[in-house]
């Protein structure tokens, strides 16, 4: 049987400590591919064992098999532990079987009625959260329901023990965001679907994807159904063999197309959020990311997502839609807190980017701050401290741009300014319309 890990029985017994305290709702956070799965396994076998039942509350039917089995394989008493959507919890909250604990999966949804109805339930039992991601789309923290952030590892670390693997990050440019609405804090599925369906952008995407990551499997992020299974049709006519599963994919055809693409026979595997939240498919060298996200939780569940551990592997990560430019890269350090936004509205936890990416405009590469590209050798021009200003400020600005083939009449860096001034652009705008126009 599978042996855990060092910092995985570390976070376990800060868990078991943080109880003998009397804290009662600890929340795990823990990268993708920290293995979270085998912990909440071990913590809920050591409480069967003891006799006690276990509530396991999944947001997602399709997660229920795969837990259902991780458990069993563990060594979970399955006739204790019942692992249940939330909804119906929720429902039938007074006719379950009292809990000695209550573990939340993917955490970050913790605040939602339907979790508070169950927590309420039973007011005598333990709660436990694990997520990679301990906030709200709104930057607040979980303290309404947590008490303490039981922090592990950091992405870097798994990356550098190689329990990751290591990956190269690339943001061609495909659309321009701007003006896109915002509908309950993300971007409008409608509005992205018209800008992402059409044959131009279908095709940019599979020239870079032969460019970066010929051969390679890939898992690829749409803004719709209908957009993914366009994408899929579209690889297929380049002769690239490629597929679309969603959550209304019968299950035996899911299964099927899962078996293909662990088999090879698919190349690209194409969906909207089904492959995000803990869903378990096949290992992959790729993500194509399609959709546009202001979640960090998304970002970073679906970037990560080619990142599982193989000896010589090295992901590729192509972000068509510029998502790093507002959350930074997927495995930058994030400092995270219990609280809810202050009084100003400052985000206390932080789910916009530091100044910490910056593009290439040669090749597209993404990276951490340099003088020179480390994947072509490309030089970045001295900037004076007004151009690195406007370049922190682009990390802030919503509606992300990459695509700069307008305004056709500004001939230099200065006009494009003038422009951003009197469309109330911010200053970052200017900077990479004029780097990709090559005025800087």
């Amino acid at each position: 049987m599978q042996q855990l890990r060092d910092y995985q029985e570390d976070i376990i017994s800060r868990v078991r400590n943080a109880y003998k305290h009397g804290y009662k709702s600890p929340c795990i956070v823990l990268p993708c591919g920290g293995g979270k799965s085998v912990i909440t396994a071990e913590i809920a076998k050591q409480t069967t064992y003891k006799g006690n039942n276990v509530l396991f509350l999944i947001h997602r039917r399709e997660l229920r098999d795969q837990i259902i089995r991780t458990f069993s394989r563990w060594g979970v008493d399955m006739s204790l532990c019942e692992v249940m959507m939330v909804q119906t919890a929720a429902r039938r909250a007074d006719r379950l079987r009292p809990p000695a604990l209550v573990i939340t999966d993917e955490n970050h949804h913790c605040l939602a009625a339907s979790y508070k109805t169950i927590y309420e339930e039973f007011p005598k039992a333990r709660f436990l959260g694990v997520t990679a991601t301990p906030v709200r789309l709104n930057g607040d923290g979980l303290g309404d329901v947590n008490d303490i952030l039981i922090e592990g590892v950091s992405a870097k670390w798994l990356i550098e023990n190689r329990y990751l693997a290591p990956y190269d990050y690339y943001a061609p440019s495909v659309s321009d965001l701007t003006g896109i609405k915002i509908t309950h804090g993300e971007y409008a599925a409608g509005d992205i679907e018209k800008l992402l369906a059409k044959n131009t952008v279908f095709g940019d995407v599979i020239g870079y994807y032969k460019k970066l990551a010929q051969g390679k499997q890939v898992i690829c992020y749409c803004a719709s159904i209908r957009h993914s299974e366009e994408m899929a049709a579209a690889f297929r006519k380049a002769g690239i063999e490629a597929a679309h599963i969603d959550g209304s994919t019968p299950p035996a055809e899911r299964e099927a197309i899962i078996e293909k693409f662990r088999r090879g026979a698919i190349d690209i595997l194409c969906n909207v959020d089904l492959i995000s939240e803990g869903f378990d498919v096949p290992d992959c060298e790729c993500a194509i990311l399609l959709r546009p996200t202001k979640s960090l939780t998304l970002f970073i569940q679906q970037s990560m997502r080619c990142m599982r551990y193989k000896p010589g592997k090295r992901a590729v990560i192509i972000d068509h839609v510029g998502n790093y430019a507002r959350f930074g890269m997927p495995d930058d350090d994030r400092k995270w807190t219990l609280d809810k936004k202050d009084r100003t509205g400052h985000k206390k936890n932080e789910t916009e980017a530091p100044v910490n990416a910056k593009m290439c405009p040669r090749c597209f590469a993404v990276f951490p701050p340099a003088d020179k590209c480390p994947r072509c050798g490309f030089v970045f021009p001295k900037q004076d401290r007004q151009l690195e200003t406007a370049q922190a400020e682009l990390q802030k600005i919503e509606g992300f741009k990459l695509d700069f083939s307008t305004p056709d009449e500004c001939k230099d860096y200065s006009e494009l300014l003038a422009y951003a001034k009197k469309k109330n652009y911010k200053p970052g705008w200017a900077y990479y319309q004029a780097r990709n126009r090559g005025f800087i």
